[in-house]
């Protein structure tokens, strides 16, 4: 039977983006100077004996981030979304975009027309399934991600002004 992974899960979560690190667990455990097995068992969601480290949690994202692993920052937000809070990248005075604030802010509404939709084809039912209560996550922090960026292009334009 093929189990089925939470992307809101911080464990299931920290697994998946360390098994699609280019070259999978082996390159990655390589990079980290570990052997393979033993970063396999802290990573495994059903091994319940072996836990990865704050600052090894940290050096996998990391290096997932750098590697360009799709989602890297998914277990930092299954981990906040447990604990009832939720986070968005700041982005770097070179990643903001170049349009007006007007277009950052159609983006903005867009994201959260995203979230809406999910949420109402979720509650069609009556019932959200896990995997849309995963969708609906990710059009959250995806929404609060474009904010993150209107608040920096704001603050940047006011210290322009």
């Amino acid at each position: 039977m093929t189990r089925k992974y939470s992307d809101m899960n911080q464990h299931d979560a920290l697994y998946k983006i360390a098994r699609a690190y280019p070259g999978g667990l082996e390159a990655l455990s390589v990079r980290m100077g570990v052997s393979v097995n033993v970063l396999r068992n802290k990573l495994a969601p059903g091994i319940e004996t072996h836990y990865p480290s704050f600052e090894e949690l940290s050096i996998i994202i990391e290096f997932c981030q750098d590697a360009g692993v799709k989602d890297a920052h998914l277990p930092l937000h299954a981990l906040l979304s447990r604990h009832g809070m939720a986070a968005f990248s700041i982005p770097e005075p070179h990643e903001i975009r170049e349009d007006d604030l007007s277009q950052t802010v159609c983006r903005v509404m867009s994201r959260v027309g995203d979230v809406a939709e999910a949420v109402s084809t979720a509650l069609l039912d009556g019932v959200i399934t896990d995997a849309e209560a995963d969708l609906i996550e990710k059009e959250f922090q995806s929404a609060l991600t474009v904010l993150g960026e209107w608040r920096a292009r704001i603050r940047a334009h006011h210290r322009q002004g």
